[in-house]
C-alpha cells in the first residue's frame, strides 16, 4: 500500500476467460489487499456461486478522488467492486468468445485508466481481455498496451516483461515493437525509436538498482554478422546504443538474441534485454518463467501491470487457472508504487 492510502485498481478482464476467476479465488483465499476491482459485480457473484466460492461481492460506485476510498463505507472482508453494470449474470458465457464480453473489458479498463488519471488509485493491474472478442465492437482495438497509452494520451511507451527467475534473479525484457506484423516490426527498428526504448527500460530500473547493465538485441541472426545477414544491426540499432552510452547509460550491442539470453540468465551479465520484436521477447521469457512473469508498461504517467497469459477459454471456470500470476502482478505494482511515493 502507498503511503497515502489509495488502492489499486485491479480490471476483472474478458468475462468468459479466466480474469474474474483468478480475482475470485485468489480473494477467497486470503483476500487481494488493499484493492477495488473494475467490472460487473453481477458476474463476479454469479461466478463465486458458479466456483463454490465464499464471496461477498459489495458493488460501489465511485471512488473518493482525495483519499482513494470507496464513495460509502464498505464490509472489509467483501470483495469492493466498482460496478459499470455493462454484463448481467444471465450474460455470463463461461469459455466462449463474446462480443459483449469484449466490449465490457474494455470499458473496464477506461474507467480504471480514468480513475488513476485523476489519483484515485495507486495504479493498475489489467487481468487479460481477448482481442478478437473485443474488436468485434471496436476494429481498432489492438491491446491493452495501446489502449492505455491513448487514454493517457502518450505515444513513447514500451512493454516490459518482468519475471522471478527459478535462481531468485530476476530479468526484465522490453520490446521495440510489439503488436504488429513481423514485416511492419523490421520496419519500426529505427535509431530513435531503439533509443527511446532503452532509456525507459534504464529510467524504469533505476528505481531498484543503481545502474541497471541493459542488454540491446540485434535484428538479424547473429546480429548481422557485420553485414552479412543485413545491414539493419549497424545501420539502426548501434547508433542507438551510441547515443544511449553517451548519455550514461550501461548499454551494449548489438547481441545475437540466441545467446543473450543465456549469458543474462545463467552467467547474470545483464539485467535487461531490449528485443526487437514480439516474439524475440516473449518466447524466451514465458519459457523461463511462465508462471511468474509481469508485464509492466513503461512511459505512462500512470502505474500499470498486468498478468502474462491471455483468457484461456479452454480452461476458464473450472476453477484449475493458477493464481499465482496475480499475485506477482500486484506485488509489481505496489513495488512500482512505493518507488514512486518515496
Amino acid at each position: 500500500m502507498t503511503s497515502d492510502g489509495r488502492p489499486m485498481a485491479v480490471t476483472m478482464g474478458d468475462a468468459s476467460g479466466v480474469g474474474p476467476e483468478i480475482v475470485l479465488r485468489r480473494h477467497a483465499a486470503g483476500g487481494l489487499g488493499h484493492v477495488v476491482v473494475y467490472g460487473d459485480a453481477s458476474i463476479l457473484a454469479r461466478g463465486a456461486e458458479l466456483l463454490g466460492l465464499d464471496v461477498t461481492i459489495d458493488p460501489i460506485d465511485d471512488i473518493d478522488a482525495v483519499d482513494g476510498t470507496p464513495a460509502r463505507a464498505h464490509r472489509p472482508d467483501a470483495l469492493a467492486v466498482v460496478d459499470l453494470g455493462m454484463l448481467a449474470a444471465a450474460d455470463h458465457a463461461p469459455g466462449v468468445l463474446d462480443a459483449r464480453s469484449g466490449a465490457a473489458a474494455r470499458q473496464y479498463v477506461v474507467r480504471a485508466t480514468e480513475d488513476a488519471l485523476a489519483g484515485r488509485t495507486a495504479g493498475i493491474v489489467t487481468m487479460p481481455m481477448n482481442k478478437e472478442a473485443t474488436q468485434a465492437s471496436d476494429p481498432t482495438f489492438v491491446g491493452h498496451t495501446e489502449l492505455i497509452a491513448e487514454l493517457c494520451g502518450v505515444q513513447r511507451v514500451t512493454m516490459m516483461l518482468t519475471a522471478a527467475l527459478a535462481d531468485g534473479s530476476s530479468l526484465a525484457v522490453t520490446h521495440v515493437s510489439t503488436h504488429c506484423s513481423l514485416r511492419d516490426a523490421i520496419e519500426r527498428v529505427k535509431p530513435r525509436r531503439v533509443l527511446d526504448v532503452i532509456e525507459l527500460t534504464d529510467a524504469t530500473l533505476r528505481r531498484f538498482l543503481a545502474a541497471p547493465r541493459i542488454a540491446v538485441c540485434g535484428l538479424n541472426p547473429h546480429a548481422g554478422e557485420h553485414g552479412l545477414f543485413g545491414v539493419e544491426d549497424q545501420e539502426q540499432i548501434v547508433p542507438a546504443i551510441e547515443q544511449a552510452r553517451a548519455a550514461g547509460i550501461d548499454a551494449s550491442g548489438p547481441h545475437p538474441a540466441d545467446t543473450v539470453f543465456h549469458q543474462a540468465v545463467h552467467r547474470h551479465q545483464y539485467d535487461a534485454i531490449v528485443c526487437m520484436y514480439h516474439d524475440q521477447g516473449h518466447g524466451p521469457m514465458k519459457l523461463l518463467a511462465f508462471d511468474t512473469g509481469v508485464n509492466v508498461t513503461l512511459g505512462l504517467p500512470i502505474i500499470r501491470t498486468s498478468v502474462d497469459h491471455g483468457t484461456a477459454f479452454d480452461i476458464a471456470w473450472r476453477g484449475v487457472a493458477f493464481t499465482d500470476s496475480l499475485d506477482h502482478a500486484l506485488d509489481y505494482a505496489w513495488k512500482l508504487a512505493g518507488g514512486r511515493s518515496s
